[in-house]
């Protein structure tokens, strides 16, 4: 046996690792085989970047929920993505639903956390919501929309900052040549939208302003198909406005105490940065940025949704 390889089967790194995917197995064996009881889990929804990583840990942060603490993409995928629909979109309808799927779901999170109530935060379940809903009939959706300016500006800087953190890691190789910002970027960030391939040529204020539109306008669309007392939704502005009574109202709604130590932290919101975005949150922050010539520029691209979400009137600009 070469060497180097005998020393990586008995790397005590390695070897845990083995051990902890080995009993990770076991669990979700055992869940399969007995069934225990586990409630349809609550989904925070949004685009990326427009607040659903405060929302989450804000929600998180009650002993309820019981919560893996980062976002799964590959493991929705796994059931029904990219791969299984011909490079369409990340995005998945309630005919892709199907019963192995709920039964992976529970078994992975069962494994993960015990039979508790899940609550899960992956960003591409913006453009899940009528699959989730065919799988779980008693899911809640927390859905949180931000100012497209601000959000929109929020995903170029995401894009250009984070220029490792592409969708090629996740998904393999795109079949198709992404030429975006004449050639500077290579692969998608975030999510893959359905017709992402209409974009692979585009300026990145357009990309971005198009992910915000897709997710956004999915969201709303799935609004109307879910009961309303198990679709909360809430306004990223409001954190700085009224996050206590934002959050009291959510909290409220999906029937978990609302503390005074939770009242603490959420009146403290708009001063604290979360996991992934570093600095506090700030409102009408694209103003002032060196992205603020491309937001004029998508302005009437991204308006039918602006008037959508109540940021604008039908026949006034930004």
């Amino acid at each position: 046996m070469h060497s180097a390889h005998f020393l990586k089967i008995i790397d005590p790194e390695i070897i845990g690792k083995n051990l902890h995917a080995l009993r990770l197995k076991a669990r979700e064996s055992w869940w399969k085989l007995a069934r225990p009881s586990m409630p349809d889990p609550v989904f925070v929804i949004g685009c990326s970047r427009s607040g659903t990583t405060v929302t989450f840990e804000t929600l998180a942060a009650t002993p309820q929920f019981r919560s893996i603490g980062y976002e799964i993409p590959q493991f929705w995928n796994g059931l029904w993505g990219p791969h299984h629909n011909g490079w369409d979109s990340e995005a998945a309808r309630a005919q892709d639903a199907r019963p192995e799927h709920r039964d992976a779901a529970l078994a992975h999170f069962y494994a993960r956390l015990g039979a508790g109530l899940v609550l899960d935060k992956t960003c591409i379940n913006v453009m899940r919501v009528p699959y989730l809903y065919a799988l779980f009939p008693n899911a809640r959706f927390v859905f949180i929309q931000r100012d497209g300016r601000d959000n929109i500006s929020s995903m170029i800087d995401g894009w250009r900052k984070d220029r490792h953190f592409t969708l090629k890691q996740f998904l393999g190789a795109l079949p198709a040549k992404v030429a975006i910002e004449n050639g500077e970027f290579d692969d998608w960030a975030f999510f893959l939208p359905p017709g992402w391939r209409d974009w692979n040529a585009a300026p990145l204020a357009e990309v971005c302003a198009f992910q915000w539109m897709t997710a956004n306008r999915m969201a709303l669309e799935a609004k109307e198909i879910i009961p309303p007392g198990q679709w909360i939704h809430m306004r990223y502005e409001d954190i700085f406005d009224q996050p206590v009574e934002m959050f009291r109202d959510a909290f409220s709604r999906l029937g978990i105490p609302f503390d005074a130590m939770m009242e603490e932290r959420c009146a403290t919101l708009n001063r604290r940065p979360t996991s992934i975005v570093a600095g506090p949150p700030e409102k009408e922050k694209w103003r002032k940025s060196r992205n603020a010539a491309d937001i004029e520029r998508i302005m009437p691209m991204i308006h039918p949704i602006m008037v959508k979400l109540g940021y604008l009137t039908p026949d006034v600009g930004g």
